[in-house]
């Protein structure tokens, strides 16, 4: 008698492990999941919601580093077009910072000229 074998029958068939890729999803930071307005309380909590907001933002570094500079013989177009980037987003950040804060502090701050100082 010949044994046939039956396709249900999974002890005689070898799988292959599979393995699945999934890329990273990019989700886009939307302005209502900015933090709240800072009115003076839990600042520490405040603070570390804004890095958070910034950094998905792509603009905490403004917070720490410093601008880059153009030397006085220098007049490289990409030196130039760098530090005028750094300016935009700086810019950006500052009033990112601003606009979390309430009016009353607002008011206070706004002679700030950067985000780094406030």
């Amino acid at each position: 008698m010949t044994s046939k074998s039956n396709p249900g029958d999974v002890s005689n068939q070898v799988v292959a492990p599979t393995t699945t890729h999934v890329a990273p999803v990019s989700i886009p930071m939307n302005h209502a999941e900015k933090p709240e307005k800072f009115s003076g309380m839990h600042s520490k909590r405040w603070q570390q919601k804004m890095f958070f907001y910034l950094t998905t933002l792509n603009l905490a570094r403004f917070l720490t580093e410093d601008a880059p500079t153009l030397k006085e013989d220098e007049h490289d177009v990409q030196v130039i077009s760098a530090i005028d980037a750094w300016k935009h987003s700086k810019f950006f950040c500052r009033n990112y910072v601003m606009n979390c804060l309430t009016d009353t502090l607002y008011s206070v701050y706004t002679w700030k000229k950067t985000a780094k100082e406030l």
